[in-house]
C-alpha cells in the first residue's frame, strides 16, 4: 500500500465481544484497513457512525434492541458516505432483501472466509457492492416477483446512451469492469466513467441495484 493511500476506516458492530475481537484481528492483519471503533448495539452503532464517519460499517443483523437492519437504515440515511457490510449467521432471503432496502452495499454470511470479508470491505469502500453468491439469485428473483417487469425495459434503455447500455448489459450479466472493457474493446477508465454515469442516471446505489433493475425490467433473465 502506498504511504499516501489512506486506510479504509471500519466500525465493527456486533453484540458479541468475541466476534468483534475476531474480526478486529482479521482486519489488523491487513495494511489497508483500520478498525476505528466498536459497537455492541444498533443504537451505539448509529451514534458512533455519526461521530466517527467510518468508510465502512461491518454490521451484525440480530442484536438486542435496535437490530442491524434498522441501524443500517439510519446510518445510510444520516451518513451517506458510509457503506455498510451486513454480516450474519442466518442465510435468509428476508435479511438480504431488507438489508439492501435499508441501504447496505454488501451481505455476507459469518461463515465467509477472512479473504472474502476483507475483499468485501475493499469492494464497498471503492463504491461497489457484493452479495454472498448463493443469496444473489434468490434475492433478485424475489425482488422481481414483488415488483413486476416494466415494458421490456424500453423506458430504462431510453435513459442511457447506446454505449452506456452496452456497459449496463455487461453489469447485468455479472461481468467485472475489466471483463466489460475487454468485451467492448474500451479502456478501463472509460468503463468506470460509464458505470458512474449509469448509476447516476438510473438512481442506483451500486452494481447490485443495477442488476436488480435489469431483472425488474426484463433485460436479464434469471436462472
Amino acid at each position: 500500500m502506498s504511504e499516501l493511500s489512506p486506510r479504509i476506516r471500519v466500525l465493527l458492530v456486533d453484540d458479541h465481544a468475541l466476534i468483534r475481537t475476531g474480526n478486529s484481528l482479521v482486519l489488523a492483519a491487513t495494511d489497508d484497513i483500520a478498525v476505528v471503533g466498536e459497537a455492541g448495539t444498533g443504537e451505539e452503532a448509529v451514534v458512533l457512525a455519526d461521530t466517527l464517519r467510518p468508510d465502512v460499517v461491518l454490521m451484525d443483523v440480530r442484536m438486542p434492541g435496535m437490530g442491524g437492519i434498522e441501524a443500517t437504515r439510519r446510518i445510510t440515511g444520516a451518513v451517506p458516505g458510509t457503506k455498510v457490510v451486513v454480516l450474519t449467521t442466518f442465510d435468509l432471503d428476508a435479511y438480504a432483501f431488507e438489508s439492501l432496502r435499508a441501504g447496505a452495499s454488501a451481505f455476507l454470511l459469518k461463515s465467509a472466509t477472512s479473504v472474502a470479508l476483507t475483499d468485501a470491505i475493499r469492494t464497498v469502500a471503492a463504491g461497489d457492492a457484493v452479495l454472498a453468491p448463493r443469496v444473489t439469485g434468490r434475492l433478485i428473483e424475489a425482488h422481481v416477483a414483488s415488483l413486476g417487469r416494466a415494458d421490456a425495459g424500453r423506458q430504462l434503455r431510453s435513459l442511457l446512451s447506446p454505449r452506456e447500455y452496452d456497459v449496463f448489459l455487461g453489469i447485468a450479466r455479472g461481468l467485472s469492469n475489466p471483463e466489460i472493457a475487454a468485451e467492448l474493446f474500451l479502456a478501463l477508465p472509460t468503463i468506470k466513467t460509464h458505470v458512474n454515469r449509469i448509476l447516476a442516471k438510473l438512481g442506483a446505489r451500486d452494481r447490485v441495484h443495477l442488476v436488480i433493475l435489469a431483472y425488474q425490467h426484463g433485460i436479464a433473465q434469471t436462472g
